[in-house]
């Protein structure tokens, strides 16, 4: 029988704490890795870690703001710490929204959105650059949206952040390749988690009319491409975007 796909591997998950996060790093779990998990909620965190333990797999928590500079270089080193200096993967997750129409939107809805969903991943990567580029191997993944491709009204700066991270993602796999570490993006398209539970039956009705698959993604399925992408099959994928959106949107 062969070993699992990320047997002896060392990810790092932000937005752990529930949604797509939380899938992830159970998929990675169940694929034999470790995972350190990171959220702005300890106690949500905890519960994933403990899901991981369950499975066998060693598991830890941390609560920090991805905005926040110290605070990840903070949480960045103590990772190190409690992993012997080691990572393999890297999952820039962590994201939020704040709608509103442009001409109402406030500076700190613009700033909050673009801290945590572009800066978080900088920050994140850049702290743990070093290792990766000592280790010459590595997969970062960065977790974008649809909405980064076509854009949505009433989401500028979530789009903004989204589509930031496309161009993120190809500088970081140029810098990076010829060390042997990949960088690629994940652009989910609407998924069943706690961010489209609040959706009217119409507008879900309207949602589905643009999705061929005709049904909204699953958290496994993002999940699923971030496996592909962290294991052996993803050894020769860099500086790109997977869409899982049900054929949402193609080009």
């Amino acid at each position: 029988m062969s070993l699992p796909q990320l047997t002896n591997q060392i990810a790092v998950v932000t937005g752990a704490g529930r949604g797509i996060g939380r899938a992830i790093a159970l998929g990675f779990a169940k694929e034999g890795a470790d995972v350190a998990c990171v959220s702005r909620t300890i106690q949500n965190v905890e519960n994933v870690a403990n899901e991981i333990r369950a499975l066998g797999r060693r598991a830890w928590a941390y609560a920090a703001d991805v905005a926040d500079p110290a605070a990840v270089a903070a949480i960045a080193e103590k990772i190190l710490a409690d992993t012997s200096g080691k990572i393999d993967i890297l999952v820039n997750n962590a994201g939020v929204t704040r709608d509103g129409l442009v001409m109402r939107m406030s500076d700190e809805d613009w700033d909050v959105v673009l801290g945590t969903n572009l800066k978080g991943a900088f920050l994140f990567t850049k702290a743990f650059s070093r290792v990766l580029l000592k280790q010459r191997s590595g997969r970062i993944i960065n977790v974008s949206s649809v909405i980064g491709l076509i854009g949505n009204a009433g989401q500028c700066n979530y789009a903004a952040s989204k589509a930031g991270l496309f161009g993120f993602t190809r500088a970081i796999a140029k810098e990076f390749g010829s060390r042997g570490i990949t960088v690629n993006a994940i652009a989910p398209g609407f998924i069943e988690t706690d961010m489209t539970s609040g959706l009217t039956e119409e507008l879900k009705a309207t949602i589905l009319k643009q999705i061929p698959l005709n049904c909204l993604g699953k958290t496994e399925d993002i999940a699923a491409g971030a496996v592909f992408l962290a294991g052996p099959g993803g050894r020769y994928v860099t500086g790109q975007v997977l869409t899982i959106d049900g054929g949402m949107v193609m080009k």
